[in-house]
């Protein structure tokens, strides 16, 4: 197998990660996955493991709550280990791609229907903070090194208002502000680090939401591409940006979607 580089995938198993892996492998990245799925679901990251290396990647996959800080040391120490085995130094793309949270509204007559704190906060803390601490760690571990590309997966919904999504648009607006911040901060070490804005896209998480079908239908309607987005449309860009050479683009917030936001 020749030597690739190695990409992180947080959130690998479906949606934007998913698609990102296999168009990663596709073009001669290794991949590290981290993905939490349940027994009725893990079978989805086992085939596309399969289909990546089938593709002559490697793929080492680990089925694990993303934003715990004990399990988040252990696999980027298993990381570190296989990386460097193959005389490999680091990754050099990352994505943030985790959509966990509470879609609850902030107001409800029953108490018991609306949001509480630790909903708000396990909330950004998966969504959005744990971006700082995965980089905060991969930096530690000597794995995030000049000329990398770290990209984190946001959404209209940062500046948007969708019933019950109040939890997760505060996410989105508060990952925008730590790539800003990141972008500032890495800058000197040759890392690069965006955003990137899906538009309206048909994945397990967005058919989550309440109302979904509408939010899907109404996106159809509305995008001058006349579709939807797919996983696929951010994970060409993702690739794109990850070959590219240059780290002088940073800390912004990509649009992928087709203009629908500008409507």
């Amino acid at each position: 197998m020749a030597k690739g580089k190695w990409a992180l995938i947080l959130g690998a198993s479906s949606g934007f990660g998913a698609a990102s892996c296999l168009a990663l492998a596709q073009n001669g990245f290794d991949i590290a996955g981290v993905h939490l799925d349940r027994r009725s679901t893990i079978s989805n990251a086992e085939k596309l493991a399969d289909e990546i290396r089938a593709i002559g990647r490697q793929a080492l996959f680990f089925n694990i709550n993303a934003s715990d800080p004990d399990r988040r040391g252990e696999v980027i120490q298993a990381f570190g280990e296989t990386i460097r085995s193959g005389s490999g130094t680091g990754f050099a793309a990352v994505l943030h791609s985790l959509a966990f949270g509470t879609l609850k509204p902030y107001i409800h007559e029953d108490p018991k229907k609306r949001i509480k704190p630790a909903d708000m906060n396990m909330t950004l803390d998966v969504m959005a903070h744990s971006l700082v601490y995965w980089i905060q760690d991969l930096l530690d571990a000597e794995l995030l090194g000049r000329g990398a590309k770290v990209f984190a997966m946001t959404s209209a919904g940062s500046h948007r208002v969708w019933p019950t999504y109040g939890a997760v648009s505060a996410a989105k607006a508060s990952l925008e502000a730590h790539v800003r911040q990141l972008a500032v901060e890495l800058a000197p070490s040759g890392i690069a680090i965006n955003a990137l804005q899906a538009g309206v896209t048909d994945t397990p998480a967005a058919r989550r939401i309440p109302g979904s079908e509408q939010m899907l239908s109404r996106a159809l309607e509305s995008n001058p591409g006349k579709r939807l987005t797919l996983p696929e449309d951010a994970a060409s860009i993702i690739t794109a940006l990850s070959l590219c050479e240059s780290t002088w683009m940073t800390g912004n917030v990509i649009r992928v979607d087709g203009g629908e936001d500008l409507i």
